[in-house]
């Protein structure tokens, strides 16, 4: 095999969305999917043109590792064996010291914490760096995970926090869009209507904030007018406790990050 630029272990949903993501930004990048399935390998051939699937790592510059949490120490030596590069790690859990010892002394190692709207380039992912990984791994590794979403840099011990609320956060984001949903229709809407409306508000909210340069304190004023709508909801839900709830729920979160990284 040639030697390539990026190589991605792991053609699951994230590794491919990676290089879909890839190719937007660079279509004639000189990218390597490794994956063992040959019916999963025939599809990605078929869905990326251009892109060289392999059974097995090879040499390349980098290489970003998406595959199980246990399978991190054998896949990670056999990428060492053969001048893989760099490495940027996925697998959830997996920390920079096991990596670093399953690969050649002095390797450079990021460990990213990425979440599932990558898959629609809409993802949040941090990165920590490991012993031998300088400014330029960082760079490197925020230019593959920021084809599909948000990268910022945090030491190791705060991935778990990342994990917490950026990793686990879709899931509370789906709870309050379907709840918005239910309760349009409890209201009345149609659900072919409810649905796309609660959606919208929650990407047009989420967007506001992004670009708009306000606090969500202050977005929040901005749409609560005295003794208005929006002020009899927001006096229910800080009557039920909705906002301690969901940041005990990222504080739970981390804390069961970090017994799983424990185990």
């Amino acid at each position: 095999m040639d030697r390539v630029a990026l190589q991605i272990v792991g053609g699951g949903k994230m590794g491919e969305a990676l290089v879909a993501g890839l190719r937007r930004a660079d279509a004639g990048a000189s990218i390597r999917v490794v994956e063992t399935q040959v019916d999963r390998a025939d599809e990605l051939r078929a869905a990326h043109p251009g892109v060289e699937v392999a059974g097995a790592p090879g040499a390349a510059d980098g290489t970003l590792l998406a595959v199980k949490p246990h399978l991190v120490g054998e896949v990670a030596a056999a990428v060492g064996a053969a001048d893989g590069g760099r490495v940027l790690s996925i697998a959830a859990g997996v920390t920079i010291a096991t990596l670093e010892a399953a690969l050649p002394a002095g390797t450079p190692v990021v460990r990213a914490m990425p979440n599932t709207p990558a898959l629609v380039g809409a993802g949040a992912a941090a990165i920590a760096a490991g012993s031998s990984a300088g400014d330029d791994d960082l760079a490197w590794a925020e230019s593959v995970l920021g084809a599909v979403g948000t990268v910022v840099r945090v030491p190791e011990h705060l991935l778990d926090a990342v994990t917490g609320l950026s990793g686990s956060g879709p899931a509370y984001a789906f709870l309050v869009l379907d709840a918005l949903i239910e309760g349009g229709v409890a209201a009345g809407l149609p659900r072919d209507v409810a649905e796309p409306l609660a959606g919208q508000t929650l990407l047009g909210a989420a967007t506001l904030f992004l670009h708009g340069g306000a606090s969500p304190g202050e977005l929040r004023a901005a749409v609560t007018s005295p003794g208005g709508t929006t002020a009899e909801g927001l006096r229910v839900l800080e009557q039920r406790a909705v906002r301690a709830a969901i940041i005990d729920a990222v504080l739970a979160a981390r804390d069961r990050s970090v017994a799983l990284g424990a185990e």
